[in-house]
């Protein structure tokens, strides 16, 4: 092959590798953790999901006006959801969904199976499709449920598959963010690159809390995101023991990772 038609080969090549690169982009809508002074906090927890097979809403937040609002103050409407993930039951993850159902009812919802009858009927009522999730569970390319966890708040926490390695994301983390970082680990059998949400650390002392940055530490991951029921005391020491592998994840905070 002469060298010349060699070089424009290996040129078209490198761009189409460029071109069909992927960015997952993780943006907070809802928090009651500030960040960004244009969006309004609230008790709660909500992030779009982008660059993945499907378009994810990882929970709704407790109010769907301001989660309305600051979706729309971040430039992201809500037709461009395909898929709501539910963590868990609490009315400050699920109680914007009805105002955003209102907006868009063309999505699949995945909420955990324990959720009551009566719950599950009306969300397939406004949103038309509904899924149970009880076991692990595969959402999308690249984007699994771990399935209900916890013996007493069944929650279920999202796992996305990057080259880096797992973004983990988790509502409030009822059944203990140890477990479920493990939990994780175990289905993928990759290393946690971030470990992002709510972490449900508000009531723990120092000591409890350096137990579980130990067991995280062991479990060797790399990148934390603690916000929403983490508490204060609990995110400050996060942010001094993990330093520069430290991550905002207030209301309007962004994260890209490549898939």
């Amino acid at each position: 092959m002469p060298k010349k038609v060699f070089m424009i080969l290996i040129s078209f090549l490198l761009l189409a590798q460029v071109a069909y690169a992927k960015d997952l982009t993780i943006t907070v809508v809802y928090n009651n953790v500030p960040y960004d002074s244009r969006l309004s906090t609230a008790w709660g927890i909500s992030c779009f999901i982008g660059g993945l097979e499907k378009t994810i809403l990882f929970d709704t937040g407790g109010n769907g006006q301001i989660l309305l609002a600051n979706m729309e103050k971040t430039g992201i409407a809500p037709k461009e959801v395909e898929i709501v993930f539910l963590s868990h039951i609490h009315e400050d993850h699920v109680g914007g969904l009805w105002d955003f159902l209102q907006k868009n009812d063309q999505v699949t919802v995945y909420a955990p199976e324990s959720f009551p009858k009566g719950y599950k009927d009306r969300i397939k009522a406004a949103a038309g499709r509904v899924i149970p999730v009880r076991d692990e569970t595969k959402i999308c390319e690249d984007a699994w449920s771990t399935g209900e966890m916890g013996p007493g708040v069944k929650e279920q926490s999202l796992i996305i598959n990057t080259e880096k390695g797992l973004v983990i994301i988790t509502g409030c983390a009822h059944p203990g963010i140890v477990n479920i970082a493990r939990q994780s680990k175990n289905m993928l059998r990759k290393e946690i690159y971030l470990l992002a949400g709510g972490f449900h650390l508000m009531n723990y002392n120092e000591e409890q809390i350096n137990d579980i940055i130990k067991q995280l530490k062991q479990l060797e991951v790399k990148n934390v995101a603690p916000s929403h029921c983490t508490g204060n005391e609990a995110i400050r020491i996060f942010r001094e023991k993990w330093g520069k592998n430290f991550l905002d994840f207030g209301c309007g905070a962004k994260i890209k990772i490549t898939l």
